[in-house]
């Protein structure tokens, strides 16, 4: 289970402004943290099959080197060297970087270190797009649902809205609700950040989707971790 970024106060806080958002509006919010977007396995592979090819080419370049190295460690004992040990040691560098670059990945700091921003950037996009589909698209009688996501490992945050407010609102609009959200979030104030997300949003729905007489809450309020 993923650790939480927000304590009770800070749930109940962006739940409440959720309500209150909502209250001018036939829109509906859903609000998600996510800890990651993905594991980023396949990159992490990348990473230490590369290492591993390097290792093995920088000592089909110089096999001498290293060679003498190894006989260094055995006592000079060892004058000449036989084709399969030559190859087998090439291999165990590999192996024994690959392992190593694996083992250093298991640290997450240096593994999301290492995942190139733009496929951050599109994993990102694509897990809030799931959960979109999943829990907000289509899931309202006018189709005003709208997803606001953030993703911490990765540092990004996406804001995406079901049909109807879509055709009325274009996605720039939601730069000011990004703004807002990102200012809180880089001094560490998640809630604040989410909160000040809920309320740009809320009142770009309020302008194009009124509240009506009979609007009744179709999503739920409480901010989502996962």
């Amino acid at each position: 289970m993923s650790a939480s970024h927000l304590d009770e106060a800070g749930h109940r806080l962006v739940s409440d402004a959720v309500g209150a958002a909502e209250a001018n509006t036939s829109g509906e919010i859903v609000t998600i943290v996510a800890e990651r977007s993905d594991g980023y396995t396949d990159v992490a592979l990348c990473w230490a099959v590369g290492a591993a090819f390097l290792a093995m080419v920088i000592y089909a370049s110089i096999p001498e080197f290293y060679l003498a190295k190894i006989d260094w460690l055995l006592g000079n004992w060892q004058s000449d060297w036989t084709l399969r040990e030559v190859l087998t040691i090439g291999l165990g560098i590999g192996v024994a970087k690959f392992i190593g670059v694996m083992l250093l990945q298991l640290i997450p700091a240096v593994k999301f270190l290492l995942v190139p921003g733009r496929i951050k950037t599109a994993r990102t996009h694509a897990r809030a797009t799931n959960l979109f589909r999943v829990g907000t698209e289509r899931r309202t009688t006018g189709r005003t649902g709208i997803l606001i996501y953030l993703s911490m490992r990765e540092h990004r945050a996406e804001i995406l809205a079901d049909r109807a407010i879509a055709d009325k609102v274009d996605a720039e609009v939601w730069g000011d609700a990004m703004a807002a959200m990102l200012a809180e979030i880089r001094q560490g104030r998640v809630a604040e950040g989410m909160v000040a997300a809920v309320e740009e949003v809320g009142k770009v729905l309020a302008q194009h989707f009124p509240r009506a007489d009979d609007d009744h809450n179709e999503l739920p309020d409480r901010l989502i971790e996962i």
